[in-house]
């Protein structure tokens, strides 16, 4: 999506936390005729399938207006914020090298591909918002690229890679829920991961700085509101990203319902639509 650094930028995301053991259960048998101790059913994470398809949905609402992300791999546009072409289901972008690793990925699996031709033009332009080599037919032909099964696939494993599984490993590793991982994801789509004040990693810094997460001891409520307060620093640091209701009039409205979980019911709004999941 449309952010300032190259997603590649920085050190590798944290690792997964571990799983809580059970404590004192396997020490002896238990007594003839007492209750089995069982284990509380863990919390879903932001990578469960059903919560997975949640974040996708709470992304396209703010992205393209729509909860039908899987209408988005054909989305091609110059939104005018300095990042050239802004495409498909994560909005990857001509200038910020997202784009062209996508490409490249393709291009691998398929070689030949439409969007192949292009692979030169996108090198040029990375880092500008430049369509030297790119006008009039890319836009055109992404969008019968995005027809193709395989580049479809090869969206998906790209936003994967560089956007939503760091995000749901730092916040897993932070001790967050769904939701938490969830605010982690929608930052690194806009802001990216770079050294750059405004990046994700750089918002959770400002947010340590004001509450430690579950991991550390800290309060998960606390500490979403010290995260949420520091994205919103972050975003109206740019007037592309100075509106910000989707964490306003979303991500906090879930948070004060105390639906760490992500689960629906869910109601929100983003730039003054409502939205509505049963």
């Amino acid at each position: 999506m449309v952010h300032t650094s190259r997603p590649g930028d920085g050190p590798a995301p944290a690792s997964r936390r571990l799983f809580l053991a059970l404590a004192g259960v396997a020490a002896a048998a238990p007594l003839l005729g007492a209750p089995q101790a069982t284990a509380a059913p863990a919390a879903k994470g932001l990578d469960d399938p059903a919560t997975k398809e949640i974040a996708m949905k709470l992304v396209s609402s703010a992205e393209n207006s729509s909860l039908d992300w899987k209408a988005q791999y054909k989305y091609i546009e110059d939104i005018g914020d300095g990042r050239g072409y802004t495409a498909g289901i994560i909005g990857f972008c001509s200038g910020t090298h997202d784009m062209l690793d996508l490409v490249e990925l393709y291009t691998a699996r398929k070689p030949g591909n439409v969007l192949a031709k292009y692979l030169p033009a996108l090198r040029a332009v990375d880092g500008t918002d430049l369509h030297a080599g790119l006008d009039p037919n890319y836009p055109k032909d992404w969008r019968k690229a995005a027809q193709d099964s395989a580049f479809q696939q090869a969206q998906n494993d790209e936003r994967d890679r560089v956007y939503f599984d760091p995000a749901v490993r730092q916040g897993k590793t932070d001790g967050l829920r769904a939701l938490g991982q969830f605010a982690y994801y929608d930052a690194i789509v806009m802001h990216g991961d770079g050294s750059d004040p405004t990046s994700f990693r750089n918002i959770r810094k400002r947010a340590l700085a004001k509450a430690k997460p579950p991991a550390q001891g800290g309060d998960e409520s606390a500490y979403m509101n010290a995260f949420l307060d520091a994205r919103v620093w972050a975003m109206k640091q740019e007037e592309a990203h100075s509106d910000t209701s989707r964490v306003d009039t979303a991500q906090r409205v879930f948070l004060r319902k105390g639906n760490f979980d992500l689960e629906p019911p869910l109601d929100w709004k983003v730039y003054g639509d409502s939205y509505h999941l049963g």
